[in-house]
């Protein structure tokens, strides 16, 4: 976990305590149920939880805020950014109800209290959420479908937060944004995070 402190030397105590748990009990339900690659398993500090924490590097978000994770998988980046942010909430959807199953189990493990796990489609969902993150789940156009009519902007005192989606991408991110016209800023993830693994990966938001 050492990578984990290098760059989030702040965390408290309960905070280390949660991330350290992580990767023995994600190789424990990976041997029941495959939630990450067999091959990707060993790196799953590196490239799971640090990589879903490059978001709390770019952006803070804010007490009371509802956070959709679509397509969640076993929980990433869902899991690593409720740890990150406990007065926030998430929202976990996953179609394969299997892969919701290991994020409840890990939830509960970890005494992880801001986070809901969802076993159904993101058009299926009747609440409103302030954000969107996804991670390694379909094209943006896709994902600005499926979230249609879900997001709204976030009232925080007298100051109103548009709602947007922030998605993590690699090489080809410019073929999926050529078309949208809202507006959209690209941060190199390689920008924070010096390993070899993060060099052609971004982060993706759009406001909507």
């Amino acid at each position: 976990m050492e990578i984990i402190w290098k760059y989030f030397a702040q965390l408290s105590t309960l905070q280390r305590e949660q991330l350290s748990q992580l990767p023995e009990l994600y190789r424990y339900w990976n041997d029941k149920i495959n939630v990450v690659s067999r091959k990707d398993i060993d790196h799953i500090v590196e490239h799971h939880i640090l990589h879903s924490l490059a978001i709390a590097k770019f952006f803070t978000f804010i007490a009371n805020q509802k956070i959709l994770d679509i397509g969640t998988g076993g929980g990433f980046p869902g899991i690593p950014l409720a740890i990150l942010f406990p007065n926030t909430h998430f929202t976990l959807v996953d179609s394969v109800g299997k892969k919701i199953k290991v994020v409840k189990e890990i939830a509960a493990s970890i005494q992880l209290t801001n986070v809901e796990a969802i076993h159904a489609r993101v058009e299926q969902l009747p609440d409103k959420f302030h954000i969107a993150v996804s991670r390694a789940v379909t094209d943006i156009p896709t994902l600005l479908g499926w979230i249609n009519g879900k997001m709204v902007a976030f009232q925080n005192g007298s100051v109103l937060t548009p709602p947007s989606l922030i998605t993590f991408k690699g090489d080809n991110v410019q073929s999926e944004i050529h078309h949208i016209k809202n507006p959209c800023k690209i941060y190199p993830i390689v920008d924070i995070f010096e390993e070899e693994f993060f060099r052609s990966k971004v982060l993706v938001q759009i406001e909507l």
